[in-house]
């Protein structure tokens, strides 16, 4: 995945004239989730949720912001929703397919390859950002420290972080990385969706096999919603009922 802009700078993906400007600022920090609303993860979904869904993703997605250091935040506005996971759990693959767009999230053979935090405006409704996948990346341990530094004070930080999905490769399920990333989520209050990614490349048994070893893990994290979406940028399969689960969150 390669960056999408110089590190701090503004672009665009649709074409739109418009400059792209950070957020306008936002209000009150994250706070406890006890004391937060939140929407179901998946909720009783029908033709309608559907819909919303299809409409909110099909609407123009712009990149609005690439951030390398924590100076460069752009101000809070919209609510956000962030993609979390390893290095080539299938990330940017995700938000491609989620949107219906094929490079708005760039993707790469080479894992470690997104170097920034990159933000993109849903329809004025919504902001998506594409964080840096964590557990391998061809660069100095400085670099490596920098970016996970960058990443966790977002994560901590960002008072309208409203939902992480946290992407897990569903033919390796949770690792010690994941858990740590979830431990971190807890002890900010911001609530997480574990995503299966890549459903496709197992069998259906085993893929409920593993929403099941998943569910019972995420028992001991507070954070994390107990359902476990299964997506496939692939075949599609999963990318409806998760835009559906999203939607509940946009700008009305």
């Amino acid at each position: 995945m390669d960056d999408h802009a110089q590190h701090g700078r503004k672009g665009h993906v649709t074409g739109d004239k418009r400059g792209a400007a950070p957020p306008p600022a936002g209000a009150d920090g994250p706070g406890d989730l006890a004391q937060r609303p939140v929407p179901a993860l998946m909720p009783d979904l029908d033709a309608a949720a559907i819909e919303a869904g299809r409409l909110l993703f099909a609407a123009e997605c712009r990149f609005l912001w690439g951030v390398a250091e924590l100076s460069q935040l752009p101000e809070a506005g919209l609510d956000e929703i962030a993609f979390a996971g390893r290095s080539n759990v299938g990330k940017s693959s995700l938000v491609n397919a989620l949107t219906g767009r094929r490079t708005l999230a760039r993707t790469s053979g080479t894992p470690g390859c997104t170097r920034q935090l990159n933000f993109f405006d849903l329809g004025e409704r919504l902001v998506l950002v594409d964080l840096p996948g964590y557990g391998y990346a061809q660069e100095s341990k400085e670099r490596i420290s920098a970016w996970t530094a960058l990443v966790n004070a977002y994560l901590k930080g960002r008072a309208t972080l409203r939902r992480v999905c946290l992407l897990i490769d569903a033919r390796h399920g949770l690792k010690p990385v994941d858990d740590g990333v979830l431990t971190l989520l807890d002890g900010a209050a911001v609530a997480c969706q574990v995503v299966l990614t890549k459903a496709d490349k197992v069998s259906p048994s085993d893929l409920e096999r593993r929403r099941r070893d998943t569910t019972s893990a995420l028992a001991r994290h507070p954070a994390a919603h107990p359902e476990v979406a299964a997506t496939s940028a692939h075949d599609g399969s999963g990318i409806a009922e998760l835009r559906a689960g999203l939607a509940t969150l946009a700008r009305t």
